[in-house]
C-alpha cells in the first residue's frame, strides 16, 4: 500500500482507527453468535424429536453430533455471508452487535447443556 501523500489528508493519531465501516466486523461477530446459538437449538430439537435426531445422525459411528455440528457449521457461514452483504458499507455499532452474539452464544451454550436438552426428551 503506498503511503498517504496528501499533506492536507488527516492523518490518525496514535491510537486511533481509521474511519472505515465496522459492518465487516458486526457481521462476523453476529454470525458467530447465530452459529453457536444454532448448535444449542439443533442440539436440543434432536433430543426432542426422534425424526430430527435421524435426520441429524449424518455418519452413523458419529450419531446426531455429525448433523448438529454440521448443520451449525453451514448456519453460521451462510449467516456471515448474508450479514456481510447486508452491513458490509453500513456504519453498524459493533458494541451492540458484540452484546447480541455474546446473549446468543450464551444461550447456545445453554442449549448444549444435558440437563436443559434432556428436559425436553419424551417421556419413557
Amino acid at each position: 500500500m503506498a503511503p498517504n501523500t496528501n499533506p492536507a489528508a488527516p492523518v490518525p493519531e496514535l491510537g486511533e482507527a481509521a474511519d472505515r465501516p465496522e459492518g465487516p466486523v458486526a457481521a462476523a461477530i453476529l454470525a458467530a453468535g447465530v452459529g453457536a446459538f444454532a448448535l444449542g437449538v439443533l442440539t436440543t430439537l434432536a433430543e426432542a424429536s426422534e425424526p430430527i435426531k435421524e435426520f441429524l445422525n449424518l455418519y452413523d459411528p458419529v450419531g446426531p453430533l455429525s448433523g448438529k455440528t454440521t448443520g451449525a457449521v453451514i448456519i453460521w457461514l451462510v449467516a456471515w455471508a448474508v450479514l456481510h452483504l447486508i452491513y458490509r458499507n453500513k456504519p453498524v455499532e459493533s458494541r451492540l452487535a458484540l452484546t447480541v452474539s455474546l446473549v446468543l452464544i450464551g444461550l447456545g451454550v445453554i442449549g448444549t447443556f444435558p440437563v436443559f436438552f434432556q428436559a425436553f426428551a419424551p417421556a419413557e
